[in-house]
């Protein structure tokens, strides 16, 4: 049984790692070379010109900025709708509680292209095209972290709600100076779950977008791509590379938080 563990890990670890390591090794060939036949596992001699072709070619950084602003107002938005509107769910008792909650259960039932259509048509008679709030207000919905957050607070003791209501806290000194502290390693692992979702968005801002004035990564990614008209993979793969290193950073300092917060609440004693 070891032995089947073992092999799957490994078998799992290969499936990860050789597309990075491919993706890693094309961003520093030679032109020449990424087209060799058998493939070349190793650059011979490695080459920076993919990476400087990468920030040249199309407006790299102004595209960097883009994704940084959207991705931290979308994070920031998200993270706190998705705690407020768990609590209230969670810990709050009003009429159509239920009813809400089944619609946030619902919401994640139905895929974000289903919604494209319509909502491209609204933010384009806003005149909102080409803009930061176009791109941003769209995508500003919170089932999943809803959901999430729901969770971890109705996995926190009873017991200890009571006595914090006995000692006079009202709803949102009971969320900041209770719950939360209760469930940061739940709230790191929405975090991060978030930042990696927005930063890594591509079908909206395409749609909204047009250049570098508010495109993202992964938008002007499709335009390096088609700057020659025939896809030169080293600038592609270069610009991937430096694409992903932000959140890559980000998940590998928080991933033990990540693990615990998403089984926490799990089983609940």
């Amino acid at each position: 049984m070891k032995v089947a563990g073992y092999a799957a890990m490994v078998a799992v670890l290969l499936l990860v790692a050789a597309p990075l390591f491919w993706i890693v090794i094309t961003s520093i060939k030679e032109r020449p070379d990424i087209y060799t036949q058998p493939a070349q596992w190793w650059p011979s001699p490695p080459t920076a010109d993919g990476y400087k072709a990468a920030t040249t070619d199309i407006e790299f950084w102004s595209y960097f900025k883009n994704s940084l602003i959207i991705t931290t107002i979308l994070s920031i938005a998200k993270i706190v709708l998705g705690v407020l509107s768990a609590y209230a769910l969670s810990l709050l008792r009003f009429p159509g509680r239920t009813i809400i909650f089944v619609i946030v259960i619902a919401a994640l039932m139905v895929p974000n292209q289903i919604t494209v259509i319509s909502n491209y048509a609204l933010v384009s008679q806003l005149g909102w095209r080409n803009t930061y709030q176009g791109i941003i207000i769209p995508l500003a919905g919170v089932a999943f972290g809803t959901f999430l957050m729901r969770n971890q607070f109705l996995s926190v003791p009873g017991e200890i709600i009571e006595a914090a209501r006995l000692d006079g806290a009202g709803p949102m000194k009971l969320l900041w100076r209770v719950v939360l502290p209760m469930s940061w390693p739940t709230l790191i692992a929405f975090s991060i779950i978030t930042v990696v979702n927005e930063w890594n968005e591509y079908l909206w801002p395409f749609l909204m977008s047009d250049d570098a004035r508010t495109g993202t990564l992964p938008v002007g990614l499709t335009q390096l791509q088609n700057n020659d008209g025939i896809t030169n993979w080293g600038p592609v793969m270069a610009a991937t590379v430096l694409a992903m290193l932000p959140v890559l950073i980000v998940f590998l300092a928080l991933q033990r938080h990540m693990i615990k917060g998403l089984t926490a609440g799990a089983v609940k004693g």
